[in-house]
C-alpha cells in the first residue's frame, strides 16, 4: 500500500470518504440535546473531575498543574476514543463493502478523522486554558504541529491494526479495553515521573501516548524544543504503528469478506 495509491483512491472516492466522516461526526452526537457542545463540555468535565480529586495528592508541587493534567488528559482521550471507534470501524460497515468494492481502509479514516475534529475543538480549549495558567506563549508552540502529526498517525495505525485484528477476533474489544485502561496509568497523566527511578522513566519512554504528552509538556509548560533523539523517538511512535497497519491491510485485505 504505497503512498501514491492511497492519494489515487482517495481522489477516486473523496465524495464518499467526506459522507463518512459527516456521517461518523454526527452519529456522534445524535439524538443529544447539547449535541457538538459535548465535544467542549466533556473534556471540560473530566478535568474539573481530576484536577479535584489528584491536586491534593500529586499537584501541590507540580508547576501549572491544570494546563499539565489538561495536556495528559487531552491527548490520551483522543488516542482512547479514536483508537477504539477505528477498532470496530470496519466491522460495523461490512454490509457496505462486501456490497461494493471500496477500500476498506475508508472506513477507518473516517472514524479517525470524526475524532480529530473533536480534538482540535478540544485543543482551542486547552490554549485558553494554558493562557489562563500564566503560560508564556511563543514561536516555540508551532513545534506543536509534530506531535499533533504523530499523534494522528499514531491512532490511525493502532486503529487499522485493532480493525483487522477484531474481524478475526471478538475479544480484541474486551482486551483492549483491559489495555488502554494499562496505559492511562502508564502514561503520567496525573503524576510526574521524576519520582521513579531512571530506569523506570526509560521504561516510560516505551509508550508512545507518554512520549507525545512529554514532548507537549515540555513545549507549552517548560518553553523547551525538546532534543534531536525525542524527535526520532516521536517519530518512532507514529510511524511504525501505521507501517504495521497498512502492511496488515495489504496482506488481509481480502481474507476480511469471509470473516464479516
Amino acid at each position: 500500500m504505497r503512498l501514491a495509491d492511497l492519494v489515487t483512491k482517495y481522489k477516486k472516492h473523496q465524495f464518499l470518504f467526506e459522507e463518512l466522516v459527516k456521517r461518523d461526526f454526527k452519529k456522534k452526537y445524535k439524538r443529544t440535546s447539547l449535541g457538538m457542545l459535548w465535544s467542549l463540555l466533556s473534556p471540560l468535565l473530566t478535568l474539573m473531575i481530576m484536577k479535584i480529586v489528584f491536586t491534593q495528592f500529586f499537584g501541590r508541587n507540580t508547576l501549572h498543574y491544570t494546563t499539565y493534567l489538561f495536556a495528559g488528559n487531552l491527548i490520551f482521550s483522543y488516542f482512547s476514543t479514536a483508537t477504539t471507534q477505528g477498532m470496530t470501524s470496519l466491522y460495523a460497515n461490512a454490509s457496505s463493502f462486501t456490497k461494493v468494492n471500496i477500500p476498506k481502509y475508508l472506513f477507518v479514516f473516517s472514524s479517525n478523522i470524526s475524532s480529530l475534529i473533536n480534538f482540535l475543538l478540544t485543543l482551542v480549549l486547552f490554549f485558553i486554558f494554558a493562557a489562563i495558567d500564566n503560560i508564556t506563549f511563543g514561536w516555540h508552540f508551532f513545534a506543536l504541529l509534530y506531535p499533533v502529526i504523530m499523534l494522528v498517525a499514531l491512532t490511525i495505525g493502532v486503529s487499522l491494526i485493532l480493525s483487522a485484528l477484531y474481524v478475526f477476533f471478538r475479544d480484541m474489544q474486551y482486551l483492549y479495553g483491559v489495555f488502554t485502561l494499562l496505559l492511562m496509568y502508564t502514561s503520567a497523566i496525573f503524576y510526574q515521573v521524576d519520582a521513579f527511578s531512571e530506569k523506570a522513566q526509560r521504561l516510560f519512554l516505551l509508550n508512545p501516548v507518554y512520549d507525545i504528552i512529554k514532548y507537549v509538556r515540555l513545549i507549552v509548560i517548560d518553553g523547551t524544543i525538546p532534543s534531536f533523539q525525542f524527535h526520532l523517538i516521536i517519530f518512532a511512535a507514529g510511524a511504525v504503528p501505521l507501517i504495521i497497519g497498512m502492511v496488515m491491510y495489504r496482506k488481509y485485505n481480502h481474507r476480511f469478506l469471509y470473516y464479516v
